[in-house]
């Protein structure tokens, strides 16, 4: 499965989420960082989900960037 994973920096590093799995957070000091551990963080979550017999949200969120005008 391929979930959509949103990166964003922070003042002390890295930060990760994936809006598709609601509470799967990670952070890094690197984004290199931050991306293993979203893939730990994605693979626990899942997981759990499994383990307490609940669906697992297939992947549905798309990223697109816009262009626009001004400064």
């Amino acid at each position: 499965m391929n979930y959509l994973v949103v990166f964003e920096p922070t003042s002390t590093g890295w930060s990760a989420y994936v809006p598709d799995l609601p509470g799967c957070v990670a952070t890094g000091q690197t984004r290199e960082e931050a991306q293993q551990q979203i893939r730990e963080a994605i693979d626990f979550h899942i997981e759990g989900l499994r383990g307490r017999g609940g669906p697992v949200p297939p992947p549905s969120s798309v990223a697109d960037r816009v262009e626009v005008g001004g400064a």
